[in-house]
């Protein structure tokens, strides 16, 4: 395969495995030294503390799909739009998260993960939590 095509699956895998909650697989994408920047906080934080942070959205929002994916790969990395659905797990409401994804990936791994989300709707997905 190409190293597009490398991405590309790996970019699938990825999210996929966050919405079968698959939380091992999903950090098992990063490098052990990756960096996850936050717009919404403007920090980084390392892959485990992504995994405990995906580990709470899993308990919280039943039914997560990764729909309208818009994934672009580029030489050493990709970029994926998309709305992360599903239904919160106390009150069945349902939620919505428009977000751009950006990833550096060298040798099949991401270093580096900014994402982009709406503040606002990220208020609608933590309520309750």
């Amino acid at each position: 395969m190409s190293e597009a095509e490398n991405i590309r699956a790996m970019a699938q895998q990825f999210f996929d495995a966050i919405e079968q909650g698959d939380i091992e697989t999903m950090q098992s994408s990063f490098t052990a030294d990756a960096e996850i920047w936050h717009n919404t906080d403007e920090q980084i934080v390392s892959p485990a503390q992504t995994a405990q942070t995906l580990t709470g959205l899993v308990a919280r929002i039943k039914d997560r799909r990764y729909a309208d994916r818009r994934l672009t790969v580029y030489p050493g990395g990709f970029v994926q739009q998309h709305v992360l659905t599903g239904k919160r797990v106390n009150d069945d409401v349902e939620v919505r998260l428009p977000c751009a994804i950006i990833c550096k990936v060298e040798d099949g791994k991401i270093t580096r993960l900014d994402e982009y989300f709406d503040s606002a709707h990220v208020a609608a997905f933590r309520k309750y939590a």
